[in-house]
């Protein structure tokens, strides 16, 4: 009998659940969706919420924070019960999080931080710990060379001004300053896309050839863009040079698999389940943490065969 009475309530839950989610409207913006990491973020979330009968209003920025600002007033005035956000950059979202503080209505950021108050600015952000994903990268160079060797290690950015590109980072300049062996000789912005990271490794290339021993994507568009740079140079990336990249993409792991990358830190682009239960605990009145972590973890020769099918 208690067993039948236990199935009831948790049918007649998910029902009332059901019926709440139906009845909301939601919208998304995104910064852009210049990559595969980008797409399946947007994919996940429009998903998701089909899945639940959310209503949807999505809004892509094209990889220009002042659009981004605009779309967020436009979204307001479209009067959703929550607002999902993904900020291109840290500093310059500032008044998209005041205008919906202003206008009452939620604000949950996706997958990134943007400057304002936990709790008063926003509601939670649901992202990665980046710092993390940074130590990861300069661990596994550690793993590779050793604490004897000297090593010089090329950076290749993400876009200036994001939380993202910030902490990955300062958690790989960090965990590498521990090792004297290691001397970070060039640093340029790859704007997390390939063909801009390419460019970028080209003219590093030039100007440091061979001395150069590993390279640090802080993605894996910027770590591929690395891998092709190399290529053309005659270099062999994976042998003469080692690289680690963040994000878990497909491609990368076929440059794994090839032997052309030693590692990427699974960064994922999956946040719909995550997301639109947050949302329905904020509309629900329920109190929600103010930073809801995505999980990560290394993945390298040893495991790369295993993740390959869930790859994107």
């Amino acid at each position: 009998m208690k067993k039948i009475l236990c199935l009831v309530l948790a049918l007649m839950l998910c029902v009332a659940s059901m019926a709440m989610a139906e009845g909301l409207k939601v919208a998304f913006s995104q910064m852009e969706m210049n990559n595969a990491w980008r797409v399946a973020e947007t994919n996940s979330i429009k998903e998701e919420a089909e899945k639940r009968g959310i209503e949807l209003i999505y809004t892509d920025a094209q990889g220009d924070t002042a659009k981004q600002v605009s779309d967020v007033e436009d979204i307001i005035a479209k009067n959703p019960d929550v607002i999902l956000l993904a900020p291109r950059e840290y500093e310059g979202l500032a008044p998209a999080l005041q205008a919906a503080k202003e206008a009452g209505i939620p604000l949950v950021l996706i997958d990134r931080d943007a400057k304002g108050e936990p709790g008063v600015d926003y509601v939670t952000k649901i992202c990665a710990d980046f710092i993390w994903e940074g130590q990861q990268c300069a661990k596994g160079l550690v793993d590779r060379f050793g604490t004897e060797q000297e090593v010089n290690v090329v950076q290749i950015t993400g876009t200036p001004g994001s939380s993202v590109a910030i902490d990955r980072q300062k958690g790989f300049e960090d965990e590498l300053a521990k090792y004297p062996n290691f001397h970070i000789i060039a640093t340029q912005n790859g704007e997390f896309t390939r063909s801009i990271a390419q460019a970028a490794m080209e003219n590093i290339i030039q100007a440091h050839g061979t001395e150069i021993n590993a390279v640090y994507g802080h993605d894996d568009e910027c770590a591929i863009g690395a891998v092709q740079a190399l290529k053309a140079a005659g270099m062999k990336p994976g042998e003469d040079v080692a690289i680690f990249g963040v994000g878990g993409f497909k491609d990368a792991c076929v440059c794994i698999e090839a032997g052309e990358m030693d590692g990427t830190v699974l960064c994922s682009p999956w946040f719909g389940p995550t997301a639109f239960d947050t949302v329905e605990k904020i509309v629900a009145g329920e109190e929600v943490p103010t930073f809801i972590q995505n999980p990560g973890r290394m993945i390298d020769k040893t495991n790369v065969e295993e993740y390959m099918p869930d790859a994107f």
